[in-house]
């Protein structure tokens, strides 16, 4: 058993966690989901940041962008809705400000964009690829493209596969671009094929599903902007099959999962269905610690099932539907992997 490093207290890590994002190997799967943490520096009096695998930034625009007006959030149930608008102070002060400070506390930086048009993440990818320290570039294109009457990129395989060719195209050879889907498709497959196609080296899944909440009290919406993001664990159901569905069609192209995780076990799941990595989000907000605790659960997990490879359980769940009446081994290697 080859150790891959140290969990946050600083123990020995057991299991060999590491990873790949594309060509970049990571110590270990567990990363921040985009616009729950800021670019880390809020996470930092609880956690230290470079021991997960990397920090997921919120989505960076070209210019400063106020975000949507007041009520932007709602609780629900299993989760809860946002309708935050990509607030962000620009991509010139994340270089000058953000980057900086995450590769200072020895972070992975995986930089999240999102653009009203195809020209606007092509110059976000030029600006992040002439600067030093940028692990990999994650394409949010759940963004609507103003370009053509504000359908969202990721609702059409084509507007989806030109945000990913534009990417790719400026960005630098050594950082890998995923894709980053919307669940609110009929057929996520055929979105991730087009990205796939385009150039993407990974996908990342899901994004938030839009929902509404009604406040039955003063008869009107919650939000100001009436419609907003559920995340939480309501979804995480969603962001399983979805998963296990892209798996199935594109066997080997990595994937970042994530939805509704707040255990070890959700970590796990998200894995066996095909995620090589898993980001964590919607719990972060009640429990800042939470990826530290996540990585040590997650462990834990593969621990108590004999596992001593994270890569030996990525899709396993597949193998295990294929076989009839038998289980198969914890230590199989996947081909998937």
């Amino acid at each position: 058993m080859v150790p891959a490093g140290v969990l946050p207290e600083g123990r020995a890590v057991a299991v060999d966690l590491r990873t790949r994002l594309g060509q970049v190997e990571l110590p270990n799967p567990i990363m921040t989901a985009s616009g729950c943490a800021g670019a880390g520096r809020e996470l930092a009096q609880f956690m230290d940041v470079s021991k997960i695998g990397a920090i997921v930034t919120k989505s960076v625009m070209l210019g400063p962008r106020a975000g949507r007006p007041t009520p932007r959030m709602a609780e629900t149930p299993s989760g809860m809705l946002n309708s935050i608008g990509l607030q962000g102070p620009g991509i010139d002060a994340f270089l000058q400000r953000d980057l900086p400070w995450l590769l200072s506390r020895g972070a992975r930086a995986v930089v999240s964009i999102a653009g009203g048009t195809v020209g606007e993440y092509a110059d976000l990818a030029g600006r992040l690829s002439d600067a030093a320290g940028v692990t990999a570039i994650e394409a949010n294109i759940s963004c609507p493209n103003v370009e053509h009457r504000g359908q969202v990129f990721a609702c059409n395989p084509d507007s989806a596969a030109a945000v990913i060719e534009a990417v790719r195209s400026r960005a630098r050879f050594d950082i890998p671009v995923f894709a980053k889907l919307s669940p609110d498709v009929t057929d996520i497959v055929t979105i991730a094929k087009a990205c796939v196609s385009a150039g993407a080296d990974g996908l990342s899944m899901i994004n938030t599903l839009l929902g509404m909440v009604i406040d039955t009290d003063t008869l009107r919406p919650r939000l100001a902007g009436l419609t907003g993001g559920l995340s939480g664990p309501a979804i995480r159901p969603v962001a399983v099959r979805c998963i296990w569905q892209v798996t199935e069609a594109l066997p080997g192209v990595p994937i970042i999962g994530m939805g509704g995780v707040a255990t070890g076990r959700d970590a796990l799941e998200l894995i066996l269905a095909g995620a090589s990595m898993v980001s964590v989000g919607t719990t972060i907000f009640h429990d800042p610690s939470a990826c530290g605790r996540i990585l040590r659960e997650l462990e834990e997990e593969l621990i108590a099932r004999g596992i001593e490879r994270l890569a030996d359980v990525v899709g396993l769940a597949h193998d295990a539907h294929a076989m009839t009446g038998r289980a198969p081994s914890p230590n199989a290697r996947v081909r998937r992997t």
